[in-house]
């Protein structure tokens, strides 16, 4: 493997990176993003190192990836040629996987209340998916979320344990940052959800990897990390009298820039996947190619015929149902 600087860029799944200050090795700089992340690059660019940066994310912060892109398109041409974003240490099925592990190592009878800090709207539902697989091909009858900073958080998350029955719950953290205990009489910790060697790994691989893209073919990462983020949100039609196309000038979204409906400005809300209405080439997901709800896999609904296309107005998205298996 190329040797090269390795810088792990962290948001809230890590408390800005302090929950993985043990996990990593000292070698490893651990920054925020933005201005933090771009002098860290800048100042090993300087010294002739080459940059790896790999973004923290346990698969619930796909702004983290792509906020990372942002920054490094800063760099001038000179100190991009050594500098390659990797693809982000894992995802959420990654996450399923890791947790469904830790899961094993809990007795039967106890509940388990996943937990991790509360992000935006999206990555906080998404938490609730994760769990509900948990459950799903676990054996743990009992299986309910909590967030740090948000609803329900631990303790409340501990009270429904108990009300459903659980004598024990066990903390079961889906993020780098384990909370405190609320209830030590009830419930304990279940965590880390990896350890040391683990993430060394991990972290090992997704540097690997992204040096192998590069050098075999010309591939930094960046164009790939700006879209990190698309299709999380939610994915919807227009109402009645919408003529299949956006009321943007652009033609594609409704904020100036096209994509942007959250908070932040254009290019830094959280991207809505569109399903605009009749006619093929509408479908502007992660990779505009009919992929709804940021899902891999669940295809938009096809094209309506001009038949349809004339008599409803309204277009609808329905994934077909799939088995999870």
């Amino acid at each position: 493997m190329r040797r090269s600087t390795v810088v792990a860029v962290c948001g809230h799944e890590s408390d800005g990176g302090r929950a993985v200050r043990d996990l990593l090795d000292p070698g490893v700089s651990r920054v925020s993003g933005g201005r933090e992340l771009f002098r860290r690059v800048r100042a090993s660019r300087t010294r002739g190192e080459d940059v790896c940066v790999v973004p923290m994310t346990l698969g619930r912060d796909p702004e983290l990836v792509a906020d990372a892109a942002r920054t490094l398109l800063g760099l001038t041409p000179e100190e991009r040629a050594g500098t390659v974003l990797a693809e982000p240490f894992g995802t959420a099925e990654h996450l399923v996987g890791w947790l469904r592990a830790a899961a094993t190592r809990v007795p039967e009878d106890r509940a388990l209340l996943v937990t991790a800090p509360s992000g935006d709207p999206f990555a906080d539902a998404d938490l609730f998916r994760i769990a509900r697989l948990v459950r799903q091909y676990g054996r743990h009858r009992t299986v309910e979320v909590a967030l740090t900073g948000g609803d329900p958080d631990p303790a409340e998350g501990v009270r429904r344990c108990r009300a459903l029955g659980a004598e024990r719950v066990v903390l079961l953290p889906a993020a780098w940052a384990a909370p405190p205990v609320p209830d030590p009489g009830h419930c304990e910790p279940g965590g880390p959800l990896l350890t040391a060697p683990a993430t060394a790994g991990v972290l090992d691989a997704r540097v690997g990897d992204a040096w192998h893209r590069h050098e075999r073919h010309a591939d930094d990462g960046l164009s790939r990390g700006l879209t990190a983020a698309h299709g999380h949100g939610h994915s919807h039609s227009h109402g009645p009298g919408d003529d299949g196309h956006s009321h943007a000038p652009d033609g594609h979204g409704h904020a100036p820039d096209g994509h942007s409906h959250g908070p932040g400005g254009p290019g830094r809300g959280h991207v809505h996947g569109h399903i605009h209405g009749p006619g093929p080439g509408h479908a502007h997901g992660p990779d505009a190619g009919g992929r709804a709800n940021g899902a891999p896999g669940v295809p938009a609904s096809a094209p309506a015929t001009p038949t349809a296309a004339r008599t409803s107005s309204v277009s609808h998205a329905l994934p077909p149902s799939r088995s999870l298996r």
